[in-house]
């Protein structure tokens, strides 16, 4: 059976008397990217700091390969990566100062530094930058260098909270990439608002909304949480739009080019069945038919208001 890296049990905070998070529960393994996905301001960064051992919590325990992050909050952190929303970096230190600084703060030996600094900057691919000043590197670059001092001390578990917030099309890329190598070796967990980050990213989901976990299931499961209401149909000799929109159930009609078109329905038919049935009747000479996927905003949208139902 495959070690679990982190499990969460039952964890809540308050700030003041307004409760951030509350019964959060989760385990995840020792590979792969779990997405943690949620509005701004639904519990994701509160869940992330508690989890790396930056803010204690009002209740519930963490614990970090067995370890429980309270009763020995230093071992546990020793298996953690941690690159919060905003990259703690000194802007005025060369690449390699500062994660000759960062190695010294994760108490690796003074005889191994050398060589974990070279792994990260190989790893992030920044060690044509090592005496560049950090300020003077792009956004996408000094994500790498935060990225880099997550993993000097090669940890179990990377938590990387929104990193490509603010980064050009180009830069996301890079950095996706890069968290998918890195997730090759160890637990990730993956913090984004953006849903498309999530999407393509991660093996597995979970969704907090209001500080409550809504949703905790794999990729495909989350994609196809929303029933699909239309089908992708292709035609050789398509009919009017007319005759489609009178196949029972059937209750909107979108042409797409000549031979493709959209059909939407209420759900209560197995339409392909039929527009398979029909086509052959009428030679229509039908080449494809398929179910469309549920966006993820619309999973998203779904989720989020059954949450506000509940409150």
């Amino acid at each position: 059976m495959e070690q679990q890296i982190l499990s969460i049990k039952s964890l809540s905070h308050r700030y003041s008397s307004s409760w951030a998070i509350q019964d959060i529960n989760l385990e995840i393994n020792s590979t792969g990217i779990l997405g943690l996905l949620g509005s701004n301001g639904a519990g994701k960064s509160t869940t992330m700091n508690i989890m790396c051992g930056v803010l204690n919590q009002t209740e519930g325990d963490v614990f970090i390969g067995g370890i429980n992050m309270r009763e020995d909050p230093e071992k546990a952190k020793k298996m953690i990566g941690f690159l919060p929303q905003n990259a703690p970096l000194y802007m005025d230190f060369t690449v390699d100062e500062y994660l000759e600084y960062c190695a010294f703060l994760r108490l690796i030996e003074k005889d191994k530094i050398k060589s974990a600094i070279g792994y990260a900057k190989e790893r992030c691919g920044i060690s044509h930058f090592s005496n560049r000043l950090i300020k003077n590197l792009s956004g996408g670059y000094r994500q790498r260098v935060g990225i880099a001092q997550a993993i000097i001390h090669t940890p179990q578990l990377v938590v990387l909270d929104e990193p490509t917030n603010g980064l050009d099309p180009n830069q996301i890329v890079e950095v996706r990439a890069l968290i998918k190598d890195i997730a090759t070796e160890r637990a990730v967990v993956f913090s984004s608002h953006i849903l498309s980050e999530v999407q393509v990213l991660c093996n597995n989901v979970t969704m907090i909304e209001g500080g409550k976990i809504v949703f905790a299931d794999t990729m495909d499961a989350f994609n196809n949480y929303v029933e699909p209401h239309s089908v992708l149909v292709t035609m050789q000799n398509p009919p009017s739009t007319e005759t489609l929109s009178k196949i029972p159930g059937i209750t909107k009609v979108e042409v797409l080019t000549e031979r493709q078109m959209r059909l939407f329905f209420n759900g209560e038919t197995e339409i392909t069945g039929k527009i398979i049935e029909l086509s052959v009747q009428n030679s229509w000479e039908l080449r494809e038919v398929s179910l469309d996927k549920s966006s993820v905003d619309e999973v998203f949208a779904q989720l989020s208001n059954n949450n506000l139902a509940k409150k």
